[in-house]
């Protein structure tokens, strides 16, 4: 998977992960892959939330040492 973009969202509390992805989506061109680092657990639902409610395509998430990573795909 070819990553177009990396968002460093550690440290940020709801709802900033959300609004860091909504501006760095906003950048990107169809088809292009937003990879986003956050710590904040609330960021598990509310990512996968805004990406279904905004079309978008969540390609794949994980958890790497308390670090909550998604990989979300600009449709």
């Amino acid at each position: 998977m070819k990553v177009t973009k990396v968002l460093d969202a550690k440290g940020l509390a709801c709802p900033m992960p959300i609004v860091k992805t909504k501006k760095a989506m906003n950048e990107l061109e169809t088809g292009q892959v937003l990879e986003i680092h956050a710590t904040d657990k609330g960021a598990k639902n509310d990512l996968t939330a805004w990406a279904k409610s905004g079309g978008q395509e969540l390609i794949k998430q994980e958890v790497d040492e308390n670090v909550f990573k998604f990989w979300i795909r600009k449709v």
